[in-house]
């Protein structure tokens, strides 16, 4: 039986520390690979993390992309490149008259630019598998290894479930439950590692920020705070076919309002600030299982 031992890593905190416990032969057996799934709109403090964890000299760090999330919200495609959709594949919020919020539409992002990335760079780069060949389970088998901690326990169970259900050639492994670990254990860890705050991994137009989120954005990730703005208007142009048939009005701040009119003049606590970078509506690459 050939079996493959690979991280799903969304450059955060959890799949951070068990990167690096990874590396430094704290867990065992040693990963072959790390897959990081890019959106290609995470902020710059994730791209310039990533870049130091590849600088490491760890396990091999696989990066790849379904396509810029983003752009193909405005265009109306697909991750897997058919157009015309006529969703937006991010979770925003919805009103009928402007003013309060009546719901939210579908979410499917995390799954077609980070599950199905992940997914499909086993099946074809590492496993050597062609498109829409059988997975050989009788002679090869996946180790998933997740970055969720005790914080998110009721989590592992469903994403348990689902690989069971449906991806039944992996076994998914959640090595921070196992040790008892909770984000509070990780930023422990990584303390005296890491040699800048590990940033919170998620697009930087995450309808699921908090005002903290948002505030951070604007202050520290001009570029990024500018992407969110755009994206907030496409979803109400009129042009873009991300609001192609869909009869509310979205928006990616939960006040309805557009992102730039939200009052944001109130600086996060520290508390806040650290609650913003854990792991709460975050994209470690498993979010959408």
């Amino acid at each position: 039986m050939t079996e493959y031992h690979i991280l799903s890593l969304g450059a955060g905190v959890q799949s951070t520390a068990l990167y690096l416990m990874f590396m430094r032969g704290e867990i065992l057996p040693r990963i072959d690979y790390a897959i990081f799934a890019d959106t290609q709109d995470e902020s710059q403090a994730v791209y310039r993390h990533l870049e130091w964890l590849k600088s490491l000299g760890g396990p091999e760090i696989v990066v790849r992309t379904a396509g810029c999330l983003s752009s193909d919200l405005e265009s109306g495609r697909r991750s897997q490149g058919a157009s015309n959709a006529r969703f937006t594949a991010i979770p925003a919020f919805t009103t009928k008259d402007g003013g309060k919020t009546v719901g939210r539409t579908k979410r499917q992002c995390s799954k077609e630019y980070k599950t199905e990335v992940i997914e499909r760079a086993i099946r074809r780069e590492i496993v050597g598998l062609d498109y829409r060949q059988r997975f050989p389970i009788k002679t090869t088998h996946v180790h998933q290894y997740l970055g969720i901690s005790l914080d998110e326990a009721g989590r592992s169970v469903r994403i348990a479930k689902n690989f069971r259900e449906n991806t039944k050639w992996a076994t998914p492994h959640f090595p921070l439950i196992e040790k008892g670990w909770t984000r509070a254990d990780c930023l422990t860890y990584l303390a005296d590692k890491v040699p800048h705050q590990t940033p919170r991994s998620s697009c930087v137009f995450c309808p699921n920020h908090k005002d903290a989120e948002w505030y951070m954005l604007k202050e520290s990730d001009p570029e990024g705070w500018r992407k969110a703005v755009k994206v907030d208007h496409q979803l109400r142009d009129g042009v873009s076919v991300v609001n192609r048939d869909i009869h509310q009005v979205m928006f990616l701040h939960r006040s309805c309002q557009p992102l730039e009119l939200v009052v944001l003049d109130t600086p996060p606590t520290p508390r806040e600030r650290q609650a913003s970078n854990g792991f709460s509506h975050m994209c470690e690459g498993n979010c959408g299982v």
